[in-house]
């Protein structure tokens, strides 16, 4: 095995001033005791502050594999702390999960970045959270929204998955497709989770295709629409430089209860973190709730929709907020959990999730 890159690495690091306190080697396969003291030697650090990170099936084993090989015990030493024995018990199971699920769960996420997975790396991991918790493996294939615009007919394909997830985005590329895809999901009670954006869009798709409220849109998609159910919050209309001037952080939502929001979350009020410019329009509330959209989370005030809900669905939960951020292993987030187990049931064959 060559050290030559990680020598190479060490050096430079030395250049720019940075001498290592430990090194890790990134490997296929763990590495032998005389390329650990060579690594040592060349690094000019202490043999106990070598590590090997090897692959493993699961990134969430790497903890494990460093803990085995003394890196806590040597932060500790480093850092002059306390040395205290690890209780990696909740982990070990959260990993056990993640290595043996009893189940595969296949979700279409419907988005604009589909060609870059990484663009949804949190909502990736809070839906493996998620399945961890209900003993499933995700398995998530990334859908351009644009195809279901080239190709209306393509959108049947969706029948092949447990459920359809459409997550955060911006702009009106691919919002039809999206829009298309949710119709879907909602005409087939397909288990749907929408996300930001996605929630803007499922009540643009509701207001459309169950209100019959012809020309329904979002006014970041269409400046004048002839329904504008979404619209930039009044807050918004006066700025005119967009650098960090959204809704943005942690804010209060209020559950209404008796609503699969409140089973979800088993509370009344929760926080969680937004990024947007746009709302519900509330001279639309009444129309859509007398169709049956159901409100189950609502601003402090009450001037804003959080939750949207379809409580005659097996599963139709989208949210304004961001609850990937929120997701941990072993303690997934609500609507990621909620949505993962209705994908699992109804593929299962069980009724509708209580939960």
């Amino acid at each position: 095995m060559k050290t030559k890159p990680l020598q190479h690495s060490v050096n430079e690091l030395r250049r720019i001033g940075i001498q290592p306190d430990i090194i890790v080697a990134r490997c296929r396969e763990m590495i032998t005791e005389d390329v650990i003291r060579k690594i040592a030697l060349f690094g000019t650090i202490p043999r106990e502050a070598v590590f090997c990170s090897y692959t493993v099936p699961s990134v969430y084993k790497v903890p494990l594999i460093l803990d085995e090989q003394g890196m806590g015990e040597y932060i500790c030493k480093r850092l002059s702390l306390p040395k205290k024995e690890p209780s990696w018990g909740d982990w070990r199971r959260f990993v056990e999960k993640i290595e043996n699920p009893r189940y595969d769960v296949k979700i279409a996420l419907v988005g604009k970045y589909a060609g870059l997975a990484d663009s949804y790396v949190s909502m990736n991991e809070a839906l493996r959270h998620a399945g961890a918790e209900c003993g499933a493996r995700i398995l998530i294939d990334y859908i351009e929204a644009e195809n279901f615009e080239e190709d209306p007919e393509r959108v049947n394909t969706l029948k092949e998955y447990d459920g359809i997830f459409v997550p955060y985005g911006f702009g009106p590329r691919g919002t039809e497709g999206k829009i298309k895809a949710i119709k879907f999901a909602r005409e087939n009670d397909m288990p749907f989770l929408g996300i930001c954006y996605g929630f803007q869009l499922a009540v643009v798709e509701f207001a459309r295709n169950v209100c019959k409220l012809e020309g329904a849109n979002s006014t970041e998609i269409e400046q004048n629409p002839l329904h504008p159910v979404i619209d930039l919050m009044p807050e918004q209309r006066e700025i005119t430089y967009k650098g960090a001037t959204m809704r943005l952080g942690a804010h209060k939502v209020i559950i209404k209860e008796g609503t699969l929001a409140h089973r979800l979350y088993g509370k009344t009020e929760i926080y969680e973190r937004h990024r947007h410019r746009w709302e519900v329009n509330p001279k639309y509330w009444r129309i859509l709730q007398e169709h049956g959209a159901v409100f189950s989370g609502m601003s402090p005030d009450r001037r804003r929709v959080e939750i949207f809900e379809l409580p005659d669905k097996y599963f139709f939960f989208a949210s304004q907020f961001h609850g990937e951020f929120k997701s941990r292993p072993g303690k997934p987030e609500p609507e990621y959990y909620g949505f993962v187990k209705a994908c699992l049931d109804r593929k299962l064959g069980r009724p509708k999730p209580e939960f």
